[in-house]
């Protein structure tokens, strides 16, 4: 994707010809913000905290059904404050431990696809939940209350079916053998980055200056924790540099901002989930918010867009990454599970927005 966007900005550059308007292009607080909230969520997954919990909620005697339920609700949960890639990071390895555990590998697929679509639905409630959240509600300067007001019904739905889903799995029951690490937290690292994340989300709302949590989040890193800086994701940061320069340079280009700015006009929410399809939902909130005001409407099609094909959500990717590591595994059914649950769950939202607004 870092490939694809720096030879979109560099192409558009070529067309555009005018070079210096580029720093103008960057929208550098949303940079900061992202850099300095994936170093705190970076810092918490070291320490532990995430991966102890998630081991002592499935760990013991349980049946399958329980066990899938909590594997899922896991992701869809995190995702709203870790982001949806931590969140499939961290539980999908748990995942693949607990169904093996149990003797349940039939399951693996299903329940992987599942944790996919549920951090992809989780993460979409929240500003922090994903990238393109944290893009959008910068950008158009929301308010929490309209953020949330505007994805609530869908984050409702969303977690119904994945309930529903889950009762797919057996009653039966069996012990899940996790092997328990000795003193698996670092509670200081948990404190350090927790402070550091709570002043994030104070400059997600304006309440702190994003300069001022720059030098905070910086300062704290190189005084406790310097290792954090190789763990934070720079090739997402500098996809989005390359895309805001792609995208600022396209308002510039009468024909293309013609046309999308003529998609946009008339049909903002499907434009962006069918973007979202072929460009990933990321890229697509980048590109299409030049073209439009309608933040609401951008907002829910990038954020459904996570939904529908593997490349939609780079979250997705992740899964079946992960999934392949686990032995016995296979692309082929793992997409055929990934096709049939994603396409049920993307009619069911556009459905609900059908319902709820006009296409």
């Amino acid at each position: 994707m870092l490939c694809i966007a720096f030879a979109c900005a560099c192409v558009s550059l070529v067309l555009a010809g005018d070079i210096t308007q580029v720093p103008g292009y960057i929208d550098w607080r949303v940079l900061v913000l992202m850099f300095c909230l994936m170093s705190a969520v970076a810092g918490l997954q070291r320490s532990g905290v995430l991966g102890h919990i998630a081991r002592n909620l499935v760990r013991g005697r349980h049946s399958q059904r329980m066990v899938c339920f909590t594997l899922v609700m896991l992701p869809f949960f995190a995702s709203m404050l870790v982001t949806n890639d931590v969140a499939l990071i961290t539980f999908v390895p748990l995942a693949s431990i607990a169904l093996e555990a149990a003797g349940w590998r039939d399951k693996l697929a299903y329940v992987i696809v599942l944790q996919a679509v549920a951090a992809n639905l989780g993460g979409m409630v929240t500003p922090v939940g994903n990238p393109q959240n944290l893009f959008i509600f910068t950008t158009f300067d929301l308010s929490a209350a309209d953020f949330f007001l505007a994805l609530a019904p869908f984050g409702a739905l969303a977690f119904a079916m994945v309930s529903l889903a889950c009762l797919r799995c057996s009653r039966d029951a069996s012990e899940v053998v996790i092997q328990k690490k000795e003193d698996p937290v670092d509670r200081k690292r948990v404190v350090l980055h927790g402070i550091l994340f709570a002043c994030g989300l104070l400059a997600v709302v304006r309440i702190l200056p994003w300069q001022a949590l720059f030098v905070i989040v910086v300062v704290a890193l190189l005084a406790f924790d310097r290792r954090i800086f190789a763990r934070v994701d720079y090739g997402l940061l500098a996809t989005f540099a390359c895309f805001f320069v792609f995208s600022g340079n396209m308002a510039h280009m009468p024909a293309l901002s013609d046309l999308l700015g003529g998609l946009m006009g008339s049909h903002p929410m499907l434009t962006s989930l069918v973007a979202s399809q072929v460009i990933s939902n990321v890229p697509a909130a980048v590109l299409l918010s030049g073209f439009t005001a309608n933040w609401h409407s951008l907002l829910i099609g990038v954020d459904l867009g996570g939904l529908g094909t593997p490349i939609a959500s780079l979250a997705s990717l992740i899964a079946l990454k992960l999934y392949l590591y686990s032995p016995g595994s296979s692309t082929s059914a793992f997409i055929k599970v990934f096709a049939a649950v994603n396409a049920i769950f993307l009619i069911a939202m556009v459905a609900l927005y059908a319902v709820l607004f006009a296409l």
